[in-house]
């Protein structure tokens, strides 16, 4: 196919940093972070060094400006997969310089364009963020689809930051609105809200690794930790958050991509206590992750984190 760029380009200063053309053709569209409030000229100077060794096809600048380094023909070197950004255009989107990276509203409302043009450009009709790296991976996207990718999937990386990764979703049925397409996502993967909650106390199966818990019922709450994948028990729904059982904080509840929602029958809230020595040896097989995940997960899940350690520390010894 005959390759184009974004006419929504500001600033173009091409970057050595990139592989030649591409080997597939484009039906992923991958955002990023740049940990800093950058300008695109800027940007550009530090993706023009060899030495960076990194690159992206678009950064969008803390004003707004889109600024072109690897032409959409080439492959860019973003994600930390060559498999990756063989098949994606990569964005750069100025950010803050600590998680959860928030971008401001000029940045966003540059990303949501700049997707639709890069899906018209591309013959696409839709934009699908299923939440889940192993279904996104695994799914072939038809002809007129493209497909949200992220960073942290491929590398130990953040990137894009909580603050965007909560926004994939809405990001996504606004540019497939700007398309004309349907507002659903295939394969189970609708975007539709849910509106309804059973009765409290109730169980949601988390779907994802990375799931925040909020100090309160909003994205303008503390980012305390992430669940991790396993099922929690809500004891209060609030505008759509609800609240763990065990305290550690609030999860969003109505995107589908992120969990399922339960039941209220006795059986269903039960959760299985392990023992302290239980949890310390399945600590040490790697079942609850490492460092500050480690702490997130277990806390979330209602366990005593510093029990679980201790007893980590003395089976180590």
């Amino acid at each position: 196919m005959a390759y184009t760029n974004s006419n929504m380009v500001a600033y173009t200063k091409l970057s050595p940093n990139h592989s030649g053309q591409r080997t597939h053709g484009i039906d992923r569209i991958t955002p990023h972070c740049v940990v800093g409030q950058c300008t695109a000229e800027g940007l550009g100077d530090w993706f023009a060094k060899s030495s960076t060794q990194a690159s992206s096809n678009y950064g969008i600048d803390k004003n707004g400006r889109v600024g072109l380094y690897v032409e959409e023909k080439n492959r860019s070197w973003c994600s930390s997969s060559g498999a990756n950004d063989q098949r994606a255009v990569t964005i750069e989107c100025a950010s803050d310089t600590s998680e959860p990276y928030a971008m401001n509203s000029a940045v966003y409302a540059t990303l949501i364009k700049l997707c639709v043009d890069i899906c018209k450009r591309n013959g696409k009709k839709k934009l699908i963020w299923f939440g889940d790296k192993d279904k996104t991976l695994n799914y072939s996207p038809k002809s007129d689809e493209m497909i949200l990718t992220v960073h942290r999937w491929f590398a130990n990386k953040s990137c894009p930051g909580n603050w965007l990764y909560a926004r994939l979703g809405d990001l996504a049925s606004k540019v497939t609105a700007q398309l004309g397409g349907a507002a659903s996502t295939p394969a189970g993967g609708s975007q539709t809200p849910v509106s309804k909650f059973p009765a409290v106390p109730f169980t949601v199966k988390v779907i994802i690794d990375d799931l925040n818990y909020r100090s309160e019922p909003s994205m303008n709450g503390k980012v305390n930790g992430q669940t991790g994948k396993g099922v929690f028990t809500i004891m209060e729904v609030r505008d759509g958050w609800g609240r763990l059982k065990s305290g550690a904080g609030w999860i969003y509840l109505e995107n589908p991509s992120y969990c399922t929602i339960g039941n209220t029958s006795s059986s269903a809230v039960k959760t299985t206590t392990k023992s302290v020595d239980t949890l310390a040896r399945e600590v040490i097989q790697g079942k609850w992750g490492n460092g500050t995940d480690r702490k997130n997960r277990l806390t979330a899940a209602g366990y005593n984190y510093s029990a679980v350690q201790k007893r980590v520390n003395e089976l180590l010894k």
